[in-house]
């Protein structure tokens, strides 16, 4: 284990409305660094490509767009090696991500399963899961490099992990609101399963490869492969299943995560997470509380902080 030199540095006697509004406008340039050069790839696909190979090929060229968006941006702006997205690391973090959706996912399932609330009934063929996988891989990335690495990890070298963890997560359920299916209670459970439970595998390994593991493992075999709605969205997978039960087991139209019992899974999980890095010291105080003092116990991490910005004033 490496000696405790990643400590993020004391930040500078600013006042919190000049470090919000530097968050704020870092927040929008790298939005607009992400979502610019998506518009300009995603536009003619959608109004040329008409074979559906070239469409799927297209939402792995748009996933690699947000990706290449994000680079610059941090390269650009923050003036630091996008250690976030170290290609170095990208293996082991996207399979330990994406062991642990699937995980979760089928745990929920067997669960669900075991009560009498979910049974398959017939398979299609292979053809239907792998064309399915372009689409669910750009989700993933689009989704934990908008939410993960711009919206929470810039809130969170302004007001610290807590708040900006439960900020993402409101904003993150928010977003799923207006879904197919969709109510308060997928809203909330969408917070906590995905907004909660992203956001502290983030916390913990500082890596969005670790983000997007979980996220397309989790959406790829509940819509890939089992043939379940995805945040609402009809999927067509290799499984055919039936669910049977109320809304709050099954989650009903929305999909499995609006299910009480996905609810406990991905909880648990979230939060077993955020022990742990709260054992390794991974949190960030908030802004006015590192300003003009020493790093404290929560600015302190065994190993450097790979995606910490402090603005350099003139």
């Amino acid at each position: 284990m490496k000696p405790a030199t990643g400590a993020i540095a004391p930040a500078r006697s600013i006042g919190w409305k000049t470090a919000g509004g530097q968050a704020l406008g870092r927040m929008v340039a790298a939005l607009l660094c992400v979502t610019v050069p998506f518009a300009i790839v995603a536009v003619p696909f959608n109004l040329f490509a008409v074979d559906p190979m070239i469409r799927k090929s297209g939402a792995l060229l748009l996933a690699g767009t947000v990706l290449a968006g994000y680079v610059a941006y941090v390269r650009l702006v923050e003036h630091r090696p996008v250690r976030e997205l170290d290609l170095s690391r990208a293996a082991g973090h996207l399979a330990r991500g994406m062991l642990l959706g699937a995980a979760l996912l089928c745990s929920t399932l067997a669960i669900l399963w075991s009560v009498g609330a979910y049974e398959v009934i017939g398979h299609g063929a292979w053809r239907d899961p792998l064309l399915a996988i372009p689409g669910f891989v750009l989700g993933a990335i689009l989704e934990e490099v908008v939410i993960r690495g711009i919206l929470f990890r810039i809130a969170e070298q302004a007001v610290g992990t807590w708040i900006a963890l439960v900020v993402s997560a409101l904003v993150f359920g928010a977003l799923h609101a207006r879904n197919p299916g969709a109510g308060v209670l997928s809203s909330i459970a969408i917070a906590m399963e995905a907004g909660v439970l992203l956001a502290a595998a983030f916390v913990l390994t500082r890596s969005l490869w670790s983000c997007i593991g979980i996220h397309v493992a989790w959406n790829y075999l509940q819509g890939g492969i089992f043939s379940i709605a995805v945040s609402g969205g009809a999927s067509r997978g290799w499984l055919t299943g039936r669910m049977t039960g109320g809304d709050w087991l099954t989650g009903g139209a929305f999909g499995v995560e609006a299910s009480l019992v996905a609810f406990i899974v991905c909880a648990l999980a979230g939060f077993g997470l955020l022990a742990a890095a709260c054992t390794r010291r991974r949190f960030v105080a908030a802004h006015w509380r590192r300003a003009g003092a020493p790093p404290s116990c929560d600015d302190v991490q065994r190993e450097p902080a790979p995606s910490s910005f402090v603005p350099r004033l003139s």
